[in-house]
């Protein structure tokens, strides 16, 4: 068969003397089909649609609980003299950068320990102005929330990869009021993993 400009065509003409190859039957090629990328994550409960980057809730328990410091002497130990060094370990294990553990570990022994340092001194000392003192204590309240907030950003990541519970609560709140037990937990959990 031929085309208009001379040149063979692609298409076949059917005609109805042509018997069907398959029988086809009808509404059978009407079929939904799945498309990966069109696919939308719906919530089992009410049905909403979801964000692709949706996780499910994590159900893992934690290896040790967070009172749980003595079960391993040395991070106990080591999270009660220098806790610095465990938050640094645990943060460079999580890191997706080439970070070395001593930039965390400086990071945290200045706000922290050094904070806790300042303010017992001013606190002791003889002579330091009562609204000095006072004006110390909130500064150093302020900077023990903050440190929370980026030491429980570091449990949130620990928490994300392992797919683990908040326990007992949020994990700033965690870091906020049980810091060297948080951070004791968290060492015993990267070495129980």
């Amino acid at each position: 068969m031929m085309s208009e400009g001379g040149a063979p065509s692609k298409y076949v003409k059917l005609t109805k003397e042509q018997a069907p190859v398959d029988e086809v039957n009808p509404g059978e090629l009407n079929q939904p089909i799945q498309v990966p990328h069109l696919a939308v994550h719906k919530c089992n409960e009410c049905g909403q649609a979801l964000p692709e980057n949706f996780e499910a809730p994590a159900d893992e328990p934690w290896t040790t609980g967070i009172f749980g410091c003595t079960e391993d002497m040395s991070s106990f130990w080591q999270g009660l003299f220098c806790p610095s060094v465990l938050f640094g370990r645990v943060y460079e294990t999580l890191s997706d950068e080439e970070t070395s553990w001593t930039k965390a570990c400086i990071c945290h022994s200045i706000v922290v320990e050094g904070g806790l340092t300042v303010a017992s001194i001013a606190a002791c000392a003889p002579g330091i102005d009562p609204h000095t003192t006072f004006l110390m204590w909130e500064g150093l309240l302020f900077v023990w929330w903050m440190c929370g907030i980026y030491t429980g950003n570091v449990r949130q990541t620990l928490q994300r990869k392992y797919h683990l519970q908040n326990s007992p609560c949020d994990p700033c709140m965690v870091h906020c009021c049980l810091h060297f037990c948080a951070v004791c937990q968290e060492h015993r959990e990267m070495k129980n993993r």
